[in-house]
């Protein structure tokens, strides 16, 4: 079926928003590990994998719309160095990816592609109430507990 083209290049630039999480998500899951926070690597690790079932899932619709997936293309990696920097550069990620989910939405809207819309619809839902929520709250603990403990809760 071959489908609108705005339609096919907004989801294109949604997967590199997907793979650049999955990089960045990543390595951060590395660094995590590396230093012994198990529970973080845990947690960002299996970000991954839901940031690569979104990449699938785009995929698999850009192909059903006939267009050609852009998997070379990514947006610049924020990699912090230190657990705070790091978090907080995943949740500005993945607050550019709800505002970019939000607009592609729309435009679905428009141009009356209701299963596209679909798709992206569940994906806002888990990005705004798993992967969003979940960056806000340890922000939050560390802000109320202070880092050394919030750290230490990570081993």
């Amino acid at each position: 079926m071959k489908g609108d083209n705005q339609v096919i290049d907004q989801l294109n630039k949604l997967l590199a928003g997907e793979l650049t999480a999955i990089d960045q998500y990543f390595i951060h899951s590395r660094m995590y590990e590396n230093w012994g926070f198990h529970k973080l690597y845990e947690r960002i690790h299996h970000e991954v994998q839901d940031e690569m079932g979104h990449a699938d899932a785009l995929i698999k619709r850009i192909l059903f719309l006939e267009g050609r997936p852009e998997l070379s293309v990514r947006e610049p990696l924020h990699v912090g160095d230190n657990v705070p920097e790091m978090l907080k550069n995943d949740l500005a990620l993945e607050l550019n990816v709800v505002t970019a989910l939000r607009e592609v939405i729309a435009y679905c809207e428009t141009v009356r592609d209701y299963q596209t819309r679909e798709i992206l619809t569940v994906m806002l839902k888990d990005t705004e109430d798993d992967h969003t929520y979940w960056l806000e709250q340890q922000l939050g603990m560390i802000e109320k507990i202070g880092l050394q403990n919030y750290l230490q809760s990570q081993i």
